[in-house]
């Protein structure tokens, strides 16, 4: 039995989310069915983590287990003559026997040792042809040192009640938040956050909450006060899910930006430091 890892990108739009759901395609769904026709087997499918409908990625990682004998880091290419345009194998390869089984199983989302997401903005006028299913647009003016002074808040450790939908289940809502950064391209603002995990639709309130700020229509205190009273009514709106990508995800074995660089998995132990 291997235990073959996959780094998938998707567009998300087409999709109800990652995780199969009773109301449409799922890109889990996609992906099984596209094993099934390569392996012949019904494989289950681990994933880092759920995206919602319309989220993207960059660099989800999935795992299975199977008998099949198709050469490991050959599942990318194969997979990718099966599956929609939207969806992409970027790597795939056998996570190796100490890490595949015992004390120290990997698991794609039980491992899992800091997630990063990308928010995207157009601040412009008029909205892109190009970006509007990955860039939420807004007309209005935002103030990037507003943006950046609310991101530095969410720094630490904390309990982001506030920030999660109803509906999730999660045992804890207390998260570490170790990146929290806005940054500026031109008409696009771009927010880049890392995290021990999040709640459902945690990044898209905070981001909710920031671009209230950064135009004007509240004040920093909104944040601490939710933070401090993590009650879901003290935080801002849930910003729309297409502007939203899960870009890259660290574990001890390997992390996501390496391996899209063309590395191969590292000593268990080997992580590496945020930039």
């Amino acid at each position: 039995m291997k235990r073959i890892v996959l780094i998938i990108e998707y567009d998300g739009t087409n999709y109800v989310g990652w995780q199969v759901q009773p109301n449409g395609i799922a890109v889990q769904q996609v992906i099984c069915e596209a094993l099934h026709r390569l392996t012949g087997e019904r494989l289950v499918l681990h994933a880092s983590g759920r995206t919602d409908s319309g989220v993207h990625a960059r660099a989800q990682v999935a795992h299975f287990d199977t008998e099949c004998r198709i050469p490991p880091d050959k599942y990318a290419f194969a997979l990718n003559t099966y599956l929609p345009a939207d969806i992409r194998i970027k790597a795939s390869f056998e996570m190796p026997g100490e890490w595949a089984a015992g004390a120290n199983e990997f698991h794609s989302r039980f491992s899992v040792k800091r997630k990063h997401y990308r928010y995207r903005v157009l601040n412009s006028v008029h909205n892109s042809a190009f970006l509007r299913d990955t860039a939420l647009h807004i007309h209005a003016s935002l103030d990037i040192e507003k943006l950046n002074a609310a991101a530095a808040l969410f720094l630490g450790e904390h309990d982001f009640a506030a920030f999660k939908a109803s509906g999730s289940k999660a045992a804890s809502t207390v998260r570490s938040i170790y990146a929290s950064q806005w940054s500026q391209e031109g008409e696009l603002l771009v927010y880049d956050v890392a995290g021990s995990g999040f709640l459902y639709n945690m990044v898209r309130i905070m981001v909710g909450t920031m671009l209230r700020i950064g135009m004007g229509y509240a004040e920093l205190d909104t944040i601490k006060c939710a933070l401090e009273n993590p009650s879901r009514e003290n935080a801002g709106d849930t910003a729309p899910a297409h502007g939203l990508t899960l870009w890259r995800v660290e574990y001890d074995e390997f992390d996501t930006e390496r391996i899209l660089r063309g590395s191969t998995p590292s000593p268990a132990g080997a992580l590496p430091q945020t930039p």
